[in-house]
């Protein structure tokens, strides 16, 4: 259950520092998102798809190790992440 390339490459350029950027961790916390949001619509309708509700746990808390290592890092880039995505309310 991978992103189609096209959209990857869209968030890809959205979040990216620098030309042919795709390791920093905003890029890869975006990423990440859109595959949470997509596991996410998934199992409204397999309810049952115990496997892959484990594999967006891990995502979620992946997610959450790289979001606490930009808030160590660098305060405002986190900011900007989180504003830009969404995350928190």
């Amino acid at each position: 259950m991978s992103l189609a390339t096209a959209r990857k490459k869209d968030v890809i350029t959205k979040f990216a520092t620098h030309e042919g950027d795709t390791g920093s961790p905003e890029v890869q916390i975006a990423l990440m998102s859109e595959r949470i949001n997509y596991l996410t619509e998934h199992f409204k309708s397999h309810v049952k798809d115990h496997h892959s509700r484990r594999g967006l746990l891990r995502l979620v808390s992946q997610r959450r190790r790289l979001l606490d290592y930009l808030k160590r890092k660098s305060l405002e880039r986190y900011r900007v992440v989180i504003n830009t995505l969404g995350i928190r309310k």
